[in-house]
């Protein structure tokens, strides 16, 4: 794969000496991943049916890896909603941040789904869930994932951020932000984006971080929870955001992860859940 230059020199300084394990993992195996509704299935009885060879995401109790050939898309589980087909590195926001029964949740860029499922089935039909992407075409095949996996507590909305946080002010408990990014994360299993990677998509990005952040931040209740996450390895797009954030929040304070699974730590002593005190 031929990689932009900028991208190769942010990326050597970013990871030192784990810079060719990076380029060495573009040629290894891709992992392939589904995660079982658990509002229709339980995870055990999913793999008891023994459709497919499932192993388990150690990080997702729900999740799933499968088979490369094998085909989950074409089954009639799927489009009974029994399981949702998702990355198992996507898996891991919806995995961590702390939904409790009850709690009111808002999933801001949810489009296409996987994240909304995923919190629908932590609340169990409790509590609600407000599911927004910006994109209304987007918005639809959000809609249809949340009608398939029989979630009955959520509200799919179409809105800008700052148009929910005029509706919303200190309503939720806790916020997922699934930030659009430039989705260096996803080079491997999307090649073309390669092609649309600069400097300057770096930089649209972070403005519209840093707008999702502010004006979730007033839609927070008091004790409640922001985790933020991307699907990119950019420094700017991350620690650099959530400081920032911080830098302009002092109410807010970082809470690090119950279980860490081994994940990287980070460039700064950062972790990606923030919570208001």
């Amino acid at each position: 794969m031929e990689l932009p230059l900028a991208y190769i020199n942010e990326m050597k300084a970013l990871l030192g000496v784990e810079y060719e394990d990076y380029l060495a993992s573009f040629e290894e195996v891709r992992l392939y991943g589904l995660r079982a509704n658990t509002l229709k299935i339980s995870p055990a009885e999913l793999a008891e049916k023994g459709e497919f060879s499932l192993s388990p995401v150690p990080w997702c109790e729900s999740g799933f890896y499968y088979a490369e050939g094998e085909r989950p898309a074409k089954h009639p589980y799927y489009h009974a909603g029994l399981y949702y087909l998702q990355e198992p590195s996507a898996m891991t926001p919806g995995a961590m941040i702390p939904i409790e029964e009850g709690d009111f949740v808002l999933d801001i860029c949810a489009a296409p789904g996987g994240k909304t499922t995923q919190l629908a089935a932590r609340l169990n039909g409790t509590g609600l869930l407000i599911s927004n992407d910006i994109s209304a075409g987007r918005a639809k095949a959000l809609l249809k994932n949340v009608e398939i996996s029989g979630i009955t507590n959520a509200i799919v909305m179409s809105e800008p951020p700052k148009k929910l946080a005029e509706r919303f002010g200190g309503f939720f408990d806790k916020i997922l932000i699934d930030a659009p990014c430039s989705g260096e994360g996803m080079f491997r299993k999307e090649p073309d984006m390669v092609k649309s990677w600069n400097e300057e998509l770096l930089t649209f990005c972070r403005e519209q971080q840093a707008d999702i952040l502010e004006h979730c931040a007033s839609m927070l209740k008091t004790g409640g929870m922001i985790l933020y996450s991307t699907c990119t390895f950019a420094k700017m797009e991350n620690e650099d955001s959530i400081q920032t954030f911080l830098d302009n929040h002092p109410e807010f304070t970082l809470v690090p992860l119950e279980k860490n699974w081994g994940f990287a730590p980070g460039c700064e002593p950062l972790t990606e859940c923030v919570r208001l005190y």
